[in-house]
């Protein structure tokens, strides 16, 4: 009893971590721990109390009770992981550290915390229950984390738990959490790389995307000489330097979206984030700001398949980014955007000098031609020739280790792109999937 009442007491304890309280499996262990305490007990509450925390740790990814509270550890929002990179007073800080201090030694309590003993206790209180075996049968939680899917995390969230699953005293680890803090940020922004902005119930919020798209630059072929001027430009962007918003458009399937994906996989362990905002959006773009713009990270912001129509609010508001208002300015922003199009707000012929009916028509097609020219860099993606894209052809087919002649492979290469969708660096890697499942399926 002593153990659950301690427990207890350490939830009853939290400072800092206060937030804890409110997450759904904490929030119904502490219900179970509560109830126990209490003097008077029926055994049908306490085994739908027992299995209602159970059954809320089971639904998680965690694989115990100290892997799932040492995640919240990590990834949780509040005044010592958002503001590690803020400068405070000696005193405030020193006072916000010994806090989480103590949080972690009553947090670390927690994650100890054994079924077999709480169940112990209850058979014992229940000792006269002509039921009590029914408490036998009740499933134990796993304490100890004994197995970590070192897939699921990226190596510095990886090596801030296996600190805490090793320690002894997690409230010694305050220096490591600061650090990790400090380099990676907290929150849904420690925890993911890429975002998709959404809306619910009338405002917009960050999802994180779990398993982002995984292209590598190293995948893509062709086009070297494009994706370095955005390599280059990211870059900058991510050492502090002055840096560009970048346009990429072109031809369909020449890896425009692809490359700005790949960079992400490339660069987030420099501290890169992406927020994916859709374009009938960009109008929350002030929202999105100022819940990044005090972040340590650098962000940005993805428009993908970027076209306007006529007299569109999406319109006005990239415009107003783009041009840096005040509202609209952050150092660590930038705009990465893909359009199949150089100009990306459709004109129509009566627009043309002379034949609608604005007096300054020409200035009024010259604003909406423009849009692109606000983007400081543009960079082309054209559709290859026959030359190259039979070279893109070859230089899949080599990653894939796809031993075939190479007059056969360029002959059904060039049958494919007239069947198919042209020539395109998509087109060439379809054919390569085909052909390759195609060769093994009759070898």
């Amino acid at each position: 009893m002593v153990e659950i009442k301690s427990s207890k007491l350490a939830l009853d304890s939290l400072c800092i971590y206060r937030n804890l309280l409110k997450d759904p499996v904490i929030e119904k262990l502490k219900a179970l721990l509560e109830y126990i305490c209490l003097d008077e007990k029926q055994l049908s509450s306490t085994i739908n109390l027992y299995n209602d925390f159970l059954y809320s740790l089971l639904q998680t990814d965690a694989d115990s009770l100290e892997d799932y509270i040492a995640e919240k550890i990590i990834f949780d929002e509040n005044s010592f992981s958002k503001n590690v990179h803020k400068n405070e007073s000696d005193k405030k800080k020193a006072l916000i550290k010994r806090a989480v201090a103590s949080d972690f030694g009553n947090l670390q309590m927690l994650a100890t915390l054994d079924s077999r003993n709480i169940k112990n206790y209850l058979m014992e209180y229940f000792n006269e229950e002509e039921f009590k075996y029914i408490l036998e049968k009740l499933q134990d939680w796993q304490v100890k984390c004994e197995y970590m899917d070192t897939e699921a995390y990226p190596k510095n969230i990886r090596s801030i738990k296996e600190k805490l699953f090793i320690s002894n005293r997690w409230g010694d680890l305050t220096n490591e959490l600061q650090t990790f803090h400090r380099q990676y940020g907290c929150g849904l922004f420690a925890e993911f790389r890429a975002f998709v902005w959404e809306h619910s119930e009338g405002k917009g919020h960050f999802i994180g995307v779990k398993n982002p798209d995984p292209v590598e630059l190293e995948d893509l072929i062709g086009y070297e000489d494009q994706r370095q001027v955005i390599i280059e430009n990211t870059v900058q962007f991510l050492k502090g330097f002055a840096a560009n918003n970048v346009l990429l458009h072109g031809d369909r399937g020449t890896g425009k979206s692809s490359t700005v994906k790949a960079i992400l996989n490339k660069y987030y362990k420099d501290g890169l984030r992406m927020i994916e905002v859709p374009k009938a959006r960009l109008t929350d773009f002030p929202d999105i700001i100022r819940n990044l713009k005090e972040r340590p990270q650098r962000f940005i912001i993805f428009v993908d398949d970027l076209v306007f129509g006529d007299d569109e609010e999406s319109y006005t508001a990239l415009k107003a980014i783009l041009e840096g208002g005040l509202e609209n300015k952050s150092s660590n922003i930038l705009i990465y955007a893909t359009s199949n199009r150089r100009h990306l707000v459709k004109e129509y012929f009566n627009e043309r000098p002379g034949i609608g009916e604005e007096v300054h028509a020409g200035d009024s097609v010259q604003e909406k031609l423009s849009l692109a020219d606000r983007f400081g860099i543009n960079v082309v993606f054209s559709s290859p020739d026959q030359k190259k894209f039979l070279e893109i052809v070859d230089g899949i087919a080599a990653k894939r280790n796809l031993n075939m002649d190479k007059e056969t492979l360029h002959r059904e290469a060039k049958k494919w792109e007239l069947w198919y969708n042209g020539r395109s660096a998509r087109t060439a890697r379809q054919f390569v999937d085909w052909i390759e499942g195609h060769s093994r399926i009759n070898s």
